[in-house]
């Protein structure tokens, strides 16, 4: 029986579980029954699991995909504890179960995974990189002082100016008969 401690604020790593069962036994035991039964749960002795996370992978559906491709793509994981256990996890055969960190929906928890479960690996995701932050859009460049080229300080036509001025002296004439109206 392996035990392993998973923290409520993991993010980036993938755990890889060997299933050791039948093909016809995959579906029951990996999927929540309507009574609140999960094999799964029970097996990994998880108090908290989100289902829509976890990934049941038969290899022979991978067709000339390795397991390794598979976790690099799929689930983005890299790092070089994974670079040297790839040998070992193409070697698996049947079905595995791939969790990542989310699939514990953040609760710290103690596993104690048994039989038909065994812990393959845990893995790092390759995390995302930034991109550049700067703008290249032309509206985009200029200065504060309103060098730009848009934007509600840049009005430069001389009609918009005389309509916006027609329009404020509308509205203070309308204030203004509506205080001698009312006084």
């Amino acid at each position: 029986m392996t035990t392993m401690q998973i923290n409520g604020s993991e993010s980036g790593t993938v755990r890889l579980f060997h299933l050791d069962l039948p093909a016809e036994a995959i579906e029951r035991f990996t999927t929540q029954a309507g009574t609140g039964e999960w094999p799964l749960q029970y097996a990994l002795g998880a108090h908290r699991l989100r289902p829509a996370f976890i990934d049941v992978v038969s290899i022979r559906d991978l067709d000339s995909m390795s397991l390794s491709a598979y976790l690099a793509e799929a689930h983005q994981v890299k790092g070089s504890e994974f670079r040297g256990m790839r040998g070992q996890i193409d070697a698996l055969r049947g079905h595995v179960v791939i969790l990542p960190s989310q699939a514990f929906d953040h609760t710290s928890q103690t596993l104690t995974i048994s039989q038909p479960l065994r812990w393959v690996g845990s893995f790092e995701e390759e995390t995302a990189r930034p991109r550049d932050a700067s703008l290249s859009s032309r509206s985009a460049q200029g200065t504060a002082t309103g060098q730009g080229g848009g934007g509600l300080g840049a009005t430069r036509s001389p009609v918009l100016k005389l309509v916006l001025i027609g329009a404020a002296i509308l509205i203070l004439l309308v204030i203004a008969l509506a205080l001698r109206q009312g006084g």
